[in-house]
C-alpha cells in the first residue's frame, strides 16, 4: 500500500518510516509543496521491482525456506560450507592416490 506523506513528516519521522518500509513492505510517496517528489521503499522491494529474480532463483529460495535454511546464522552457514569443502576434499583425495 502506498502512503502519501509530507516532506516535513518524512524528515522528522525518517527512522520510523524506514522501519515500516523494511518490516511491513510499506511504500511512502513523499510530497514537497503538495507534489510527489520521491518514493521510499525497502531495498528488497526495490530489487523485486527493478530486477526481479529469475524463476530458478525463486524456486531455490522457496526450497531453502521450506527446509528452514533461510534462518541459518552466519556461523552455521560457515560450518556448512566448511563441511562441504571437507567432503569434497575427501572425495578427491582417494582418486589422486
Amino acid at each position: 500500500m502506498d502512503r502519501r506523506i509530507d516532506a516535513h513528516i518524512a524528515r522528522t519521522q525518517f527512522g520510523q518510516i524506514m522501519d515500516r518500509a523494511t518490516r511491513n513492505h510499506e511504500r511512502f510517496i513523499v510530497d514537497r509543496r503538495g507534489e510527489p517528489a520521491v518514493v521510499i521503499i525497502s531495498v528488497a522491494d526495490f530489487i523485486r521491482l527493478a530486477a526481479p529474480p529469475p524463476d530458478w532463483l525463486e524456486k531455490a529460495w522457496s526450497g531453502a525456506k521450506r527446509r528452514g535454511l533461510d534462518a541459518l546464522t552466519r556461523a552455521e552457514i560457515d560450518a556448512e560450507i566448511a563441511a562441504h569443502r571437507r567432503e569434497k576434499k575427501r572425495a578427491v583425495a582417494p582418486e589422486a592416490r
